[in-house]
This record gives structure tokens, C-alpha cells and sequence, in this order.
């Protein structure tokens, strides 16, 4: 690898005191990236059950991992999520658009500064259309790069925090199945229980008056990913009224054109039952977010890099913090690199209210070795260098 003295940097109040986007794209670029390999496979694994929500239900996680290795042998790993109706390339689609990518970067003849390079990978996948292997490759170059100058993610991003506290979320299940995994959440040390809803306004409300009684004090966010209309999700909120529950968050409750119905529900949300209002399906993009903001259409912004790779994300973290947003940082159904990456990127930079972060916990095996040390709900990183976790390479072709 060339040259990068970026030691200094890293040693600097300046890079530590209010980190933002533009500080972080700053240091991206007086970065030198010397390339030997670069390879994306496939990254099966088995969830503990089927999760269903509103749009979609996956039986197991079918991703993309995509490993960097750099002339100096230090690597970096990164994660394409593939959710259906959600992300727009499914797997076969991602394994040949990260394939492209990686022949790209295997062909690159010299050191290039790393912002240069991401900046081609975002020309080769281009828009929402391949935002999922988008993000993963650029993980894995900043992973690399992060590795080799010996720094933790979370310092690259800003050192704010070494540690999040995530809520853990329940599926579409009968009453009967959410009151016993919040009984089990309840043990395990959770407060705040994330809700899928959306798919039947009645069988919604027989769940939340089930996991009530099981966790009497838990916190609430409710994501009806794009289910409900605006007078359903105005009627939920009624009902939850009745019965003296306040969700902390409301995430998407319509589909994501339905601009007008978002902003209907988010001024009643917040005029008549104060509850917040999160775009995630309706924020795709940086022009999607001056919408919501010049129409005053949400509250809160989810940030999910799978949906805006990762320069995007901290394009949008930026201008949403200063239009006065509140922040989410979320995933699809992911292993603990994407959430691992996307951890250390809230953490570093700090400022998010709500941490949905889960995913992992609900997996039936954990194929990252080492990575951050989970207590419950709490996520705690190391001064290991880079994101800290690993694939073994060989056995994840064999799946």
C-alpha cells in the first residue's frame, strides 16, 4: 500500500470534536488504497425463525459478503443485505453487480486516494437501484483502510462513543408468540421492543395488548413498513391512546409515495398523541430527504445504508442534523459485519435517538468471528483495528 500518513490525523482533537460527514469524506480523501484482491460470495445463514413483516418474509439471510484485501495483506470486510420488496437486487443480481465492482478494483494498476475510489464505485452502482452492494463494497474498502492505518471504525467515525444501545424487534406473530418473546426480551435486559405491524390493523392491536402484559414497562416503536393507510395508522395510534400506550416512534406507517398521507399522519402523530413519525422506505435518497423536509413530512430520518451505501448515508446524516431531524440508524436482516459497520458508524459519529441495530441476535448462527462484545442490548467495540470481525472466507463458499 502507498503512503497514507494519516497518523496524525487520527491523534487530532479536530477529527474527535463534532465529527460530520464532511470531516469524515475529508480524511477519505487524503487516503492512498493499494488493491491486491477483491472478491464478493455469498453469506447464507439460517434465522433463529421466519421473520415476517409487512411486505415480505424471509426464512433465512441470503447476502453478499464482499472481502478487500490490500497489498499489504490487511483486509476488509463488507456486507450487501438482500431483503424482498425492499432492497432492489436480490442475490443472484448482487453477486454479479459486486462482481463487477471487484473487477474494477482488482484492476486498478496503483494507489488511488480512497475517496476517488469510492466515488467510481458509485458511478458503477449508481442510485437506490444497487444502494445494497454499493454499501458493501464501500464497507470493505473503508474497513481495509481503517485496518491498515490501525484504527477501530468507531474512531474513523469520529470516536464519539465506544458503545449503542440497540431495541430488538418482534416480527408479525400471533399474540401468543410476541407476549412470549417479549417475556424472553424482558429477561435478557431489553427496554425498548420494536413492533412489526401493518398487515392486519386488528390482529396489530390483539399483539400490542399481549406484549403489554408480558412487558409492562418496555418502550415502543412501531414499524408498519408502508402497511397501513393514513386512517389506519391514525386509528392505531387512537387505539393505543385508549389503551395508555405511547409508542416512542411510529416508522413508515404508509407506503413510500404516499407523501401526503406521511405528512397527514405525522402532524396528527405528533399534534394529538405526541409520537414521532420515521421515513425509511420514503427516504431513499438525499433528494427524498429536502422533500420531507421542506414539506415537513416526517420527523425523524431512518438511516439504513443498504438503502443509501455509505457516503450516501453520511451525506443525508448531515443535512438531516441540520434541518433539526431526529436520526435512526437501522439494517435489513443482516449479519454482524453490515451491523457491525453500521454500530461503529453511529457510535463514532454519534447523534442518533434511535439505535435498531438487532438483526443479528435473531440469526440461528453468527459467522463473524471476534467484531464487537454484545452484553443484552448493549453493543460495546474494542480498539481492535478496523470493524474487528471476520469471515472465514473458505467456509462461506462452501454454503
Amino acid at each position: 500500500m502507498g503512503s497514507i500518513g494519516f497518523s496524525s490525523l487520527f491523534s487530532s482533537p479536530k477529527v474527535y470534536k463534532s465529527p460530520s460527514a464532511k470531516s469524515n469524506l475529508g480524511l477519505m480523501e487524503r487516503l492512498s488504497v493499494d488493491i491486491h484482491r477483491a472478491e464478493g460470495r455469498k453469506l447464507n445463514v439460517p434465522l433463529l425463525a421466519p421473520f415476517t413483516i409487512a411486505t415480505s418474509k424471509v426464512e433465512g439471510v441470503e447476502n453478499v459478503g464482499i472481502r478487500v484485501e490490500l497489498k499489504n495483506g490487511c483486509c476488509g470486510w463488507g456486507e450487501a443485505p438482500i431483503l424482498p420488496f425492499v432492497t432492489a437486487e436480490d442475490q443472484t443480481t448482487a453477486l454479479r453487480k459486486a462482481a463487477e465492482a471487484c473487477h474494477f478494483l482488482n484492476n486498478t494498476q496503483a494507489p488511488m486516494p480512497l475517496g476517488h475510489l469510492l466515488r467510481e464505485i458509485a458511478q458503477l452502482l449508481p442510485g437506490h437501484h444497487f444502494a445494497s452492494v454499493r454499501a458493501g463494497v464501500e464497507m470493505a474498502l473503508i474497513d481495509a483502510v481503517a485496518t491498515s492505518i490501525g484504527t477501530p471504525l468507531w474512531r474513523f467515525f469520529g470516536g464519539v462513543s465506544n458503545t449503542i444501545t440497540t431495541d430488538i424487534t418482534i416480527p408479525i406473530v400471533s399474540p401468543t408468540e410476541a407476549a412470549q418473546l417479549a417475556s424472553k426480551y424482558y429477561k435478557q435486559g431489553f427496554k425498548t421492543l420494536k413492533l412489526k405491524v401493518g398487515k392486519d390493523l386488528n390482529a396489530d392491536i390483539q399483539v400490542l395488548k399481549a406484549i403489554r402484559v408480558a412487558h409492562p414497562h418496555c418502550l415502543f416503536i412501531l414499524d408498519a413498513n408502508e402497511g397501513y393507510t393514513s386512517s389506519e395508522a391514525i386509528q392505531v395510534l387512537e387505539k393505543l391512546h385508549e389503551m395508555e400506550v405511547t409508542p416512542i416512534l411510529f416508522e413508515q406507517p404508509v407506503h413510500r409515495d404516499d407523501w401526503e398521507g406521511l405528512g397527514h399522519v405525522t402532524r396528527i402523530a405528533k399534534t394529538k398523541y405526541d409520537v414521532s413519525v420515521a421515513a425509511d422506505e420514503s427516504c431513499r435518497s438525499l433528494a427524498d430527504v429536502r422533500e420531507i423536509v421542506k414539506r415537513q413530512l416526517a420527523d425523524v430520518i431512518n438511516i439504513k445504508l443498504a438503502k443509501l451505501g455509505v457516503l450516501g448515508a453520511l451525506e443525508i446524516i448531515d443535512f438531516a442534523k441540520a434541518s433539526g431531524l431526529d436520526l435512526m440508524i437501522g439494517g435489513m436482516v443482516e449479519t454482524r459485519l453490515a451491523m457491525g459497520f453500521a454500530a461503529h458508524l453511529a457510535a463514532g459519529l454519534g447523534g442518533f435517538k434511535y439505535i435498531d441495530l438487532d438483526t443479528p441476535l435473531l440469526l440461528a448462527e453468527d459467522p463473524v468471528y471476534e467484531g464487537y462484545e454484545v452484553s443484552g442490548p448493549t453493543y460495546k467495540f474494542t480498539n481492535a483495528r478496523g470493524h474487528g470481525g471476520f469471515l472465514h472466507w473458505d467456509n462461506i463458499a462452501c454454503r
